[in-house]
């Protein structure tokens, strides 16, 4: 009788020592990693806004424009634009930064290397946690036509709008950010932008995807566009 009590309370004390482990885990998913991409994204987003300001300011219509010169390649894992999507609320904006590896969208959203530049020809795709590390795309399946997303990379503003409702796909279907996007309805080359999350909410055996196309552009020193002034 003494050892069955023994062994019960032993499975009693390891059941409560594995629940405490459960209950850790879960915090440190729902709440820690939240707590460092926040953390990481506003940084990014200070980082940006200070080198922004230490710009030359862009030169005023009519002035004589300076010889062409090839953009810098974007830094691997580091930020280069912020992106707001106004249907997330008017509080959402994350950096944007180079490369999808897992340590780079800890810290916001990632740009597909190789894809398009904001507002160049082509097909400019941008991915990012559905949930875990501050949650950025939890309300993708909210998205609608015509909603705006807003890229910002220091001297422009570069308005997409969405054109149809996110679409579900597995991982391996890679077409979805090609230059032209397989099944976006775009039918030739354009100034394209592809959003992509996991799917399902808590899993990552598909992806939702959203595409838009370039809508409007407006330069930073003009002020913000009319989505997010009005």
């Amino acid at each position: 009788m003494r050892s069955l009590r023994l062994v019960v309370r032993t499975f009693s004390e390891l059941c409560i020592t594995v629940g405490t482990l459960i209950v850790l885990f879960v915090a440190y998913v729902l709440l820690w990693t939240g707590v460092k991409a926040a953390d990481a994204a506003d940084d990014g987003i200070a980082t940006l806004n200070s080198r922004w300001a230490r710009q030359p300011a862009a030169p005023s219509a009519g002035a004589p424009s300076a010889p062409s010169v090839s953009p810098s390649p974007y830094r691997d894992g580091k930020p280069f634009a912020t992106m707001r999507i106004p249907r997330f609320g008017s509080g959402w904006e994350w950096p944007v930064l180079e490369n999808t590896e897992a340590r780079t969208l800890q810290k916001g959203l990632g740009h597909y290397s190789g894809t398009a530049r904001p507002g160049e020809s082509g097909n400019f795709a941008v991915a990012g946690h559905r949930r875990t590390y501050g949650d950025p795309f939890k309300d993708f399946p909210k998205l609608r036509p015509g909603d705006a997303v807003i890229v910002n990379d220091g001297t422009t503003w570069f308005t997409y709008r969405i054109v149809k409702e996110p679409y579900r796909t597995v991982p391996t279907d890679t077409a979805v950010v090609d230059p032209v996007p397989r099944r976006s309805g775009f039918e030739g080359p354009g100034r394209y932008l592809t959003l992509t999350t996991c799917e399902p909410e808590w899993g990552s055996s598909h992806r939702l995807i959203a595409w838009a196309h370039l809508d409007a552009t407006r330069p930073v020193s003009e002020g913000k566009p009319p989505d997010l002034t009005g």
